[in-house]
């Protein structure tokens, strides 16, 4: 590639392939030593098309949900099966991939700009800012770049807005949906929340299961099916429905958190601590 070439964004392709290279390369152990992550669908990443493409998740930490996803997308674009072993699958990594991120976030220092710069597509939080609840209007230009990255390549979004288990899907994503008629494709991630901090940087706990689940895209009706229609879609995909959560007894939740403890990755027995994060 030239040099100097850009992204829509402006961003020099050159410095952002090095960005993902050394982020991939300090990241990577967080996957494959520290914990293991189980992943599955990358044939169905192989066979999507290289724009217009919404991936739709739920939401664990701020950064190592993302940081994760451009392991898998890059190693299955190279042939890997559901693994990301070896990292020469980031020597030429798909540049034109992009995460929707609060910019609130990836204003709070130099790590998150560094984030920011390797393909974050940052817009203003309607509902919340700066640890308060607020209500303003949606800034047209941030509906612009989401439609300039969606025409340059991949997208991912978190639509729930928070790292908060089974909150509701924002109305924005569907208006997103309808309105520029993306390959919707759902991945459902776990144990990002027990491995890290919130932020994804810090490793909390070590020999915890993490997993991915690439599916397949969602089947929609773009012309027809109405906003509420696609967000239940959405939440059942994402397994963020409300229909999804188990009233648990006291004493079946502790037996769960003490299962929970003790499981390796693949199920053995793993002798942990009895401390809960």
């Amino acid at each position: 590639m030239p040099l100097l070439k850009r992204n829509p964004f402006g961003h020099i392709l050159f410095v952002k392939r090095l960005l993902i290279q050394a982020l991939g390369i300090i990241s990577h152990g967080r996957y494959r030593k520290f914990n293991e992550l189980q992943i599955e669908g990358s044939e169905i990443l192989r066979n999507l098309p290289d724009k217009n493409v919404l991936f739709i998740s739920n939401h664990q930490t701020y950064f190592a949900d993302v940081a994760a996803m451009f392991h898998v997308f890059n190693a299955s674009l190279k042939g890997r099966d559901d693994n990301i072993k070896n990292l020469g699958y980031l020597w030429t990594p798909k540049l034109n991939t992009y995460y929707i991120a609060a910019g609130e976030t990836m204003r709070s220092g130099i790590l998150p700009k560094i984030f920011a710069y390797a393909g974050s597509i940052s817009v203003e939080r309607t509902w919340r800012s700066k640890g308060q609840d607020v209500k303003r209007q949606v800034k047209m230009s941030d509906i612009s770049n989401i439609r300039k990255a969606l025409d340059d390549g991949w997208v991912i979004t978190f639509p729930q807005g928070t790292t908060t288990p089974f909150k509701p899907v924002r109305r924005g994503t569907a208006h997103i949906i309808k309105t520029y008629k993306p390959v919707v494709v759902p991945i459902v991630i776990d144990g990002f929340r027990r491995s890290f901090d919130k932020k994804g940087l810090v490793i909390k706990k070590r020999n915890v299961l993490q997993s991915m689940v690439v599916k397949e895209p969602l089947d929609i009706d773009y012309e027809n099916e109405d906003v509420a229609s696609i967000i239940e879609k959405i939440e059942y995909a994402i397994e963020q429905h409300p229909s999804f959560l188990k009233v648990l007894t006291p004493k079946q939740l502790k037996e769960q958190e003490e299962f929970i403890e003790k499981r390796s990755f693949w199920g053995a027995d793993n002798p942990q601590e009895k401390k809960e994060d």
